[in-house]
């Protein structure tokens, strides 16, 4: 290279014993210098000439980091946002204004809707065989108490048909559109996950109406059932006490007991789709497990239609176990992330061992102590 090219950044100035440097008054050669591959590039010495210290700069045959006749470095890679590539698996998320996710939303309810007002429809024709079996539970209830064949009353004009003709099919409706509502709300949510996440699509649709419906039909033929018996059995003959229940009265309580029963169940997909949205951890879950039973335990005592203990344990005992199922759940999407696989033996050793501690409890019951099975809760008596 040339030493003409390049211009010296400071000069010398004979002191006392040592020779220090002054820096140049011309202000771009301070800061700027040119290298034999042409690039343009700060002086790293610039600040140094300044501050006066005693050695001079390196010339750029000695700054440039390549000596000469090496080939020209090559230039950094472009980032993917300039390149319009994906970086991977991980890439893909939609990224949507605030207004835009209002929009989003309120498409998805109407699409809800829709589905609702098709099951409502369907379930309108099949009402009467639906109501009949809806007042089953309160027949048994009350053939328990010594009343067979007991009817429910209604009060005013409109009441029969606004409970079985109206609240009655959408309560119905609510369930057998529930796979509809539930892909209604993945497509709400898929959209701010990842490319590879959304493969849960399938899994979330059906293990989430499929745990809805399981609510539904736990609360209709244990949870119900159980609480109404006892409540018509505090006041009966023995209390001198005439029972009669409304059609409001009976359907508002099934309507609570059974939808609440429905959401609650939803509780594993609920984080399931907390740990996929990166809202907590499998490790967050069990460190504050045991608030989360409390909370259980609340709402448990205020989803049951009794204050007794034997029901609120009847149902916060399926709550918690929902609990942990949707921890599992957590953690087989944590260690698909991580790229490690589930250990499957040892799960099936467990789940298999607890089976036929299951079905030898149900074995000694039967043939060793004299228990039988009947079709209602709780399924074994003497």
């Amino acid at each position: 290279m040339d030493p003409k090219e390049t211009k010296p950044t400071s000069a010398p100035v004979e002191g006392e014993g040592k020779t220090t440097y002054e820096p140049s008054h011309d202000a771009s050669d301070a800061y700027n210098y040119y290298d034999d591959y042409g690039y343009d590039q700060q002086n790293p010495h610039a600040d140094s000439a300044v501050a006066g210290q005693t050695e001079p700069p390196p010339t750029a045959v000695e700054a440039s980091p390549f000596p000469q006749g090496d080939p020209e470095p090559p230039p950094p890679p472009l980032p993917a946002e300039a390149t319009g590539e994906d970086d991977g698996p991980d890439d893909g998320m939609l990224r949507m204004s605030f207004l835009d996710h209002l929009e989003e939303l309120r498409a998805r309810i109407i699409h809800s809707l829709y589905g609702i007002l098709a099951a409502f429809a369907a379930c309108i024709y099949f009402t009467p065989s639906i109501w009949q079996a809806i007042r089953q539970p309160y027949v048994k209830a009350m053939a328990i108490n010594g009343v067979p064949n007991a009817k429910l009353m209604q009060l005013t004009p409109m009441e029969a048909f606004s409970i079985i003709w109206v609240k009655l099919p959408v309560l119905c409706a609510l369930f057998l559109a529930s796979p509809w509502i539930l892909y209604q709300v993945w497509s709400f949510v898929a959209p701010r996950t990842y490319k590879h996440e959304r493969r849960w699509a399938g899994p979330f649709i059906v293990g989430s109406a499929g745990l809805f419906v399981l609510g539904g039909a736990f609360a209709y033929y244990v949870a119900f059932p159980l609480g109404l018996s006892f409540l018509l059995g505090i006041g009966g003959a023995d209390e001198g006490v005439q029972v009669g229940v409304t059609l409001s009265e009976y359907f508002d309580l099934l309507f609570n007991v059974t939808l609440g029963m429905g959401i609650v169940f939803e509780l594993p997909i609920l984080i399931f789709i907390l740990a996929l949205l990166r809202v907590v951890t499998p490790q967050f879950l069990l460190r504050n497990s045991r608030y989360a039973i409390m909370i259980i335990v609340i709402v448990a005592a205020i989803v049951t239609p009794t204050p007794d203990v034997i029901n609120l344990m009847l149902i916060a005992v399926p709550m918690t176990l929902l609990y942990f199922t949707g921890v599992f759940a957590a953690y087989v999407l944590y260690l698909s992330r991580e790229g490690r696989s589930l250990p499957w033996m040892a799960i099936l050793g467990v789940i298999g061992g607890l089976i036929f501690l299951l079905l030898g409890s149900v074995y000694l019951l039967l043939f060793r102590y004299g228990y039988k099975l009947v079709q209602t809760w709780p399924f074994l008596v003497r």
